[in-house]
C-alpha cells in the first residue's frame, strides 16, 4: 500500500501537479489546501492582506478527473472571495480531501475541526486564526489482511510563527482525539500532512502518547517555491515503523511548495 500527504498549493502548479499524479502510484493520497468553487472551474485568485496566489476553481474536481479508480472524499474548513479570469467573484470552499483507491475496502470515514469551526468569510479572508480540519479514513488491505486508518491534517498557520500556543495545544488535543475515535485495536495507524509546526511541538508527545513514531524529524519538507528559511511544515508518523518498506520525503519532480511524503507499508 502506498500512502502519499501533500500539501496541494490550492493547485498553483496544476501542470506539474497533474502529469505527477499520473505515475505516483498512491493507493491513498492525502492533499491538504484543497479547493472547491460551485459552477466554475479553470483558475482563480485568492487574496488576503498578505499574499495573491493563482488557485484552481475547483481543485477537487481536477483532481478526481485525474484520478476515476478513486474514491474523492472533502471536507471544508472555511469559504472565501476568489475572482476569477473575468473578474467575476465567487465563494470558494477551501479545505482537505482523500482519495482512496476502489481496490481498498473503505470501512470507516471521519472528520473534525482541530481548530475552529466552519466559517464564512466575506469581503477577505483574515491572515490569522482560520479554522482547520482533520480527515480520517479507515480502510482494509486485502493483501496484507490488516486495517489500516489514515488520518491527516492541515495545521492551524499563525503569522507570528510555528512555535507551541494554547490553540496548538488543543489542537493537537483535538487531533488525538479523532485518531483515538476512528481507529480500531489493532490498526496499523498513520497520521500526516501540512502541521505547520517545528519539530520539537509539544504535538509529537501527545502523539507519541498514542504510539506514533514520527519518521520526518527535522527534515526539510519544502521545495525551492517556497523562499522562507525556516522550512519545517509536513510529517508522516507510523505505529508500527516495522510495517513501513520506505519512506521518502519527494523533493522531484516539484508540484507545490511543499515536497509530497510517501510512504510504502507492508
Amino acid at each position: 500500500m502506498r500512502i502519499i500527504s501533500l500539501n496541494a498549493w490550492g493547485g498553483a502548479m496544476f501542470d506539474e501537479l497533474a502529469r505527477w499524479l499520473d505515475t505516483c502510484g498512491a493507493d491513498i493520497l492525502c492533499l491538504q489546501e484543497v479547493t472547491h468553487t460551485a459552477g466554475a472551474g479553470g483558475w482563480t485568485r485568492f487574496d488576503d492582506a498578505e499574499r495573491s496566489l493563482p488557485q484552481r476553481a475547483n481543485l477537487l474536481d481536477d483532481v478526481r478527473s485525474l484520478l476515476p479508480r478513486h474514491h474523492g472524499l472533502f471536507t471544508a474548513s472555511d469559504a472565501g472571495p476568489v475572482r476569477d479570469d473575468g473578474g467575476l467573484s465567487h465563494q470558494q470552499d477551501f479545505g482537505l480531501a482523500a482519495f482512496v483507491a476502489e481496490t481498498l475496502p473503505v470501512v470507516g470515514v471521519r472528520s473534525a475541526f482541530v481548530h475552529a469551526a466552519y466559517a464564512e468569510h466575506h469581503g477577505e479572508w483574515p491572515i490569522d486564526g482560520r479554522p482547520r480540519a482533520a480527515q480520517a479514513v479507515r480502510v482494509f488491505d486485502r493483501r496484507a489482511r490488516r486495517f489500516v486508518t489514515v488520518v491527516h491534517m492541515h495545521g492551524l498557520r499563525d503569522p507570528r510563527g510555528k512555535g507551541d500556543t494554547p490553540a496548538r495545544r488543543e489542537q493537537a488535543k483535538r487531533l488525538a482525539d479523532l485518531i483515538t475515535g476512528a481507529r480500531e485495536d489493532g490498526d496499523l495507524t498513520v497520521v500526516c500532512g501540512d502541521f505547520n509546526l517545528l519539530p520539537d511541538s509539544e504535538t509529537f508527545q501527545v502523539l507519541e502518547g498514542l504510539g506514533l513514531v514520527d519518521l520526518v524529524r527535522d527534515a526539510d519538507t519544502r521545495t525551492s517555491r517556497y523562499r522562507k528559511p525556516l522550512r519545517h511544515a509536513s510529517y508522516l508518523l507510523v505505529s508500527e515503523p516495522a510495517a513501513v518498506r520506505r519512506f521518502e520525503i519527494v523533493a522531484e519532480p516539484e508540484v507545490s511548495d511543499h515536497c509530497a511524503l510517501a510512504l510504502d507499508l507492508f
